[in-house]
């Protein structure tokens, strides 16, 4: 029986329950399920991944569920939204061969269940074991709550069991915690869909052990005869978690765990853990993350470094570290409603993530750099797991492309929250939304062509009962001066202007209760069926710079319009990318472009240093005119979520930036 807990101040709508229909979202999620899926299938087939519990196979790798299981939660949130019967049937096969699996006492890991179950639990540290069972339990949630079959959950519920038996504080029990965190965000999950207060305990055991003294990986290690890892600030265990003021370690794991700190501090209403994860918060986003979304520099540990280090020809910034973002970001907000968070999720989805996985669906990013240079990485190799400068087909290590794939297929959970007295609609894709409340279910259809014009409309459809209930809209903070109109049913086209920044007033409206709180307008009202709201986000070109301290970035800037980051093209703007520079005063363009489905590119004039007077000469007197020759150029900019769509060169975020011209 599933009973869903819902003690957080807002909880996402659900999947089903957010239709696109906008010129950025609708196409690239239709792919993702027409396209993506089938192929990851495919690929998960033919490298053995979907046969990994067969004993005449040739291998086996200890992550490989982590990968079939993100690929399944992602069919189970396709399924819902659009049914399938091919996909139905191999998602049905896919979860009978690990039911079927499963030990008599709960344990389910083709990887031990193959190499010799006695090994099991011997490697938290470096074995992905823990991480692999969340993965598990989070497919097992998504196909219960979406197809209605508890089939895998009741598997996976099983499981958890196994694992609360085995790890804990209790006498006879291992005091690990995961190497890779994953299965804390699982667990929180399983207790919402089930009501067991063990899973929560479990999520907050797996959080608060983290780091303690003596540390458990260096008794792990010592008992198998291994060298000691010692602190291990790499998996964040190298302090207890409440104790941490920086984020740490491997990016990924890094996020997912401070996403569940999140989740299980909302439960517990733990104001201390909250607490900390504002401050991890505010040291990623206010010194380590790209201007992308990305997250995790350098490129050997997949980790953060240190604060404004963000180097961009050898940026890591792992998919699935933005994805762990965006999760990190959606749990923030729902547990504070503050624009801040939303606007740091819209950023990472919008281009950390987008830029992740190509326009038809077939190849992805598992690094994604801020500037590409072809030769090099053709002549030197691509660095950490070797990633050439274009989307691949496919990975060893592939936890990007089914992670990508699930975000897409249940993205309409991160548009809008519901409590039961507010509505808040935070991204402001063009389509349909309903939300759960107290006095029943609000209906809000969104037009407009975001994220290319910053003009939205907003049609309300309340709850029959006509009780009075808020609506919320994120006022995005990349917008200077944002405006609202507010327009009664049937008020024979009246408009009220409800928000208008540049004059700092606003019209009262009788019985409504208008608000700025947090970067998010809250109207209140007994709203009428065809209420209508307005938006207008001025979306003009700009040029964002850089802390001084990102040593990279000095004397640079970079080009946004809307929650787009843009970057420049060697198919564009030819060779030698870092030759081109932006004077101070040049007028940024916005131009439309029907190429790559329709987008808006920024154009300018800008300078290129020519090369002409340089034959022979490395280097010359920084005062010889000869060599100081530029020419003007038409610069032209594209998305960086659409970069490497077409013919493969040169790329770069951050443009030189020289003195105003006369």
């Amino acid at each position: 029986m599933l009973k869903i807990i819902m003690k957080t101040k807002m909880e996402p709508v659900q999947v089903t329950q957010v239709k696109f229909s906008d010129n950025f979202w609708a196409e690239r999620l239709e792919t993702n399920r027409e396209v993506t899926l089938p192929i990851e299938y495919k690929l998960l087939k033919k490298t053995g991944r979907l046969g990994a519990f067969n004993p005449k196979a040739a291998t086996v790798h200890e992550y490989w569920d982590s990968d079939v299981a993100k690929w399944l939660e992602a069919a189970a949130y396709s399924l819902a939204v659009s049914p399938d019967k091919l996909l139905q049937r191999r998602v049905d096969a896919v979860v009978s061969s690990y039911v079927n699996a499963q030990l008599p006492d709960g344990y389910l890991n083709s990887y031990y269940q193959r190499i010799g179950i006695d090994k099991r639990w011997s490697n938290l540290h470096s074995m992905h074991e823990l991480y692999c069972a969340g993965h598990l339990m989070e497919a097992a949630a998504a196909r219960a709550v979406y197809s209605g079959e508890d089939d895998f959950l009741q598997a996976l519920c099983r499981y958890a069991d196994h694992i609360a038996a085995v790890f804990g504080t209790a006498r006879g029990q291992k005091r690990g915690y995961p190497g890779h965190p994953e299965i804390e965000l699982a667990l929180i999950r399983l207790y919402k869909l089930t009501g067991e207060q063990r899973y929560l305990d479990l999520a907050a055991y797996f959080v608060d052990e983290r780091g303690q003294l003596p540390y458990y990986f260096n008794a792990e290690a010592k008992a198998r005869g291994d060298r000691l890892p010692g602190a291990c600030a790499y998996m964040q265990a190298h302090l207890p978690m409440r104790k941490q003021k920086s984020a740490e370690g491997h990016a990924v794991r890094a996020c997912y765990l401070y996403a569940a700190m999140v989740d299980v501090a909302v439960e517990r209403d733990d104001k201390e853990l909250l607490a900390v994860c504002r401050d991890l918060w505010r040291n990623i986003t206010t010194r380590r993350m790209y201007i992308t979304g990305g997250v995790g520099s350098s490129q050997v540990g997949e980790r953060f470094t240190v604060d404004y280090d963000l180097p961009n020809e050898d940026a890591y910034a792992e998919t699935c570290a933005a994805i762990a973002l965006v999760f990190f970001a959606q749990r923030m907000l729902n547990a504070d409603l503050d624009s801040s968070y939303a606007d740091t999720m819209e950023r990472a989805l919008y281009n950390g993530v987008a830029a992740g996985v190509s326009r038809d669906g077939t190849k992805f990013f598992y690094a994604n750099r801020l500037a590409v240079y072809p030769e090099l990485i053709e002549k030197v190799g691509g660095g950490y797991h070797n990633y050439p400068a274009s989307r691949q087909k496919w990975f060893d290590c592939s936890c990007c492309p089914p992670n990508i794939a699930r975000l897409y297929a249940s993205l309409g959970a991160y548009v809008a929250s519901s409590s039961a007295k507010t509505v808040a609609l935070h991204l402001y894709a063009a389509g349909r939304v309903s939300a759960h409340l107290e006095c029943g279910t609000a209906k809000l259809a969104i037009e407009g062509d975001y994220p290319w014009d910053g003009t939205v409309s907003i049609t309300v459809t309340p709850p029959p009962a006509g009780e009075k209930f808020t609506i919320a809209l994120r006022l995005p903070g990349w917008c200077r001066n944002p405006a609202a109109t507010f327009h009664a049913a049937g008020s024979a086209g009246t408009a009220y202007t409800v928000l208008d920044l540049s004059i700092k007033t606003s019209v009262k409206l009788a019985d409504t209760t208008v608000r700025v709180i947090k970067g998010y307008l809250h109207i209140t009202r007994c709203w009428q069926a065809g209420d209508k709201i307005e938006l207008n986000l001025p979306m003009e070109p700009v040029r964002l710079a850089a802390h001084p301290s990102v040593r990279q970035n000095a004397g640079q800037v970079a080009l946004q319009r809307g929650p787009l980051v843009y970057c420049l093209e060697e198919c564009d703007n030819g060779k030698d990318l870092a030759a081109i520079s932006l004077p101070a005063n040049a007028e940024l363009h916005s131009v439309k472009s029907a190429a790559l489905g329709g987008y808006i590119m920024i154009k300018a004039t800008a300078k290129r240093k020519s090369a002409t007077a340089w034959s022979n000469t490395l280097y010359a007197p920084a005062d010889d005119q000869a060599k100081l020759i530029t020419k003007p150029i038409t610069m032209q900019a594209i998305p960086y979520c659409l970069w490497d769509n077409r013919k493969p060169g040169e790329m770069r975020v951050w443009i030189n930036e020289t003195e105003r011209t006369l």
